[in-house]
């Protein structure tokens, strides 16, 4: 019995010859020169920057886009360098099979913003600060006060807890941080201010304001009232 034949040689020559193609399409597609960059935002159309200021960060270590090999490229890197732009929350950095160098980037959410003597900026949904855009202004709740280190930690969680709630975030426009802890907020669409109280019992005070102004609204009895007073945690109490 012949150990080797035309069939079994045809077949080495055949794997050989495909294990070459790979080699040489690696080798060249690691070394292809890229194309040009390209910046996708995804997520939210608010852009509080723009795209060529993320395409900087992109091939400013480079010359020329074009001139940058595929071999050459760290994407983590290049990754690791677009999400310390403070109004970046991730992005994503790929050559595509084209040679055209992809960052898909997705910016931070805004949910309200601080406003104080010395400075102004956001705080975004993960609770971290924001800085203001040139390029857009979100409508978010304005935060006056006293915003400390202190006090960040509770005060983040109830601005948390309005964005994620529907009726909150349309409702509440403003807040107010007074000295001694105690919050006031002001409604988008009535006269009234809501005294809150400190930052406790936070979930039963907003639940006891919802069921309060579903009830309100019917008769028409918002507009007559200056305060609503939720510092109670088993009652509502209004001011006309």
């Amino acid at each position: 019995m012949k150990i080797f034949n035309w069939q079994n040689i045809r077949l080495v020559l055949i794997i050989a010859v495909m294990l070459f193609l790979y080699s040489f399409t690696s080798n060249r597609n690691e070394n292809r020169k890229l194309i040009v960059s390209e910046v996708v935002f995804v997520g939210e159309n608010n852009l509080f920057l723009k795209q060529e200021s993320v395409n900087k960060l992109l091939i400013e270590n480079f010359d020329n886009v074009k001139s940058i090999q595929k071999l050459k490229l760290n994407l983590n890197k290049l990754e690791e360098t677009i999400n310390k732009c403070p109004m970046v929350e991730k992005s994503e950095v790929f050559v595509s099979i084209n040679g055209v160098l992809k960052a898909e980037v997705k910016q931070k959410t805004p949910i309200v913003r601080v406003v104080n003597d010395n400075s102004s900026f956001y705080i975004d949904k993960q609770g971290k600060t924001m800085p203001l855009s040139k390029y857009f202004t979100a409508r978010v709740p304005l935060v006056s006060g006293v915003f400390t280190k202190q006090n960040s930690k509770d005060l983040i969680a109830i601005f948390q807890m309005i964005f994620q709630d529907d009726f909150l975030r349309k409702n509440i426009i403003g807040i107010q941080i007074l000295e001694n802890g105690s919050l006031k907020m002001w409604n988008r669409n009535y006269d009234y201010i809501i005294e809150f109280g400190r930052p406790i019992y936070v979930e039963n005070k907003f639940k006891n304001y919802k069921a309060f102004f579903q009830r309100a609204v019917l008769d028409s009895s918002l507009y007559r009232y200056k305060k609503i007073n939720l510092k109670f945690t088993q009652q509502v109490v209004c001011s006309k």
